[in-house]
C-alpha cells in the first residue's frame, strides 16, 4: 500500500497549488485506504474530487473546523455467511480520513459538495475580494 510522507514531492505540489499570495500553504494528511484526490483550480475557486467507489453518500462525513476540512468514511466489510467461499477477495473496506488546511482565500460559508458515480466533488469558492484583478497605472 502506498503512503505519502509529508515531505514527498506530491506534498510540495499540493502545497504549491493551494498556497495563496501570503504563502500560506495547504497541508494534508493521508491515512490507510485514503482515496485518491484531484484538485482543480479555476478563476472562481477550487474543486476537490475524491474517488470513493463502493462508498455510499450516507457513509461520508465532511466537517469544517476553523479552516481545516476533513472528509471521512467508516465502511465495514459486508458480512457473508460461512458457506460463501471466495477464490479471491480484493474489495477493500475500512476507514479513511483526508484533511486539508484551507487557505484564507476560501469562502468557507459557500463550500458545497456533490456525490455521483463514486466521485465526491467538493467546491471551494474563492472569496470575491481575492478574485478581483485590475491593472494599476503607473503615474
Amino acid at each position: 500500500m502506498m503512503r505519502f510522507s509529508p515531505y514527498s514531492p506530491l506534498s510540495d505540489l499540493f502545497q504549491d497549488l493551494f498556497g495563496d499570495t501570503n504563502k500560506e500553504k495547504m497541508e494534508y494528511k493521508n491515512y490507510e485506504c485514503a482515496p485518491s484526490v484531484n484538485i482543480l483550480e479555476n478563476s472562481n475557486g477550487f474543486e476537490l474530487q475524491l474517488a470513493i467507489p463502493g462508498v455510499q453518500k450516507d457513509d461520508v462525513k465532511i466537517n469544517l473546523e476553523k479552516n481545516v476540512l476533513s472528509i471521512s468514511s467508516d465502511k465495514e466489510a459486508e458480512k457473508t455467511d460461512e458457506q460463501t467461499k471466495f477464490t479471491r477477495k480484493e474489495f477493500v473496506y475500512g476507514t479513511f480520513c483526508r484533511t486539508f488546511t484551507l487557505p484564507e482565500t476560501i469562502d468557507t460559508d459557500k463550500i458545497g459538495a456533490d456525490f455521483k458515480d463514486g466521485i465526491l466533488r467538493i467546491t471551494l469558492p474563492k472569496k470575491i475580494e481575492t478574485r478581483i484583478s485590475k491593472e494599476i497605472r503607473i503615474s
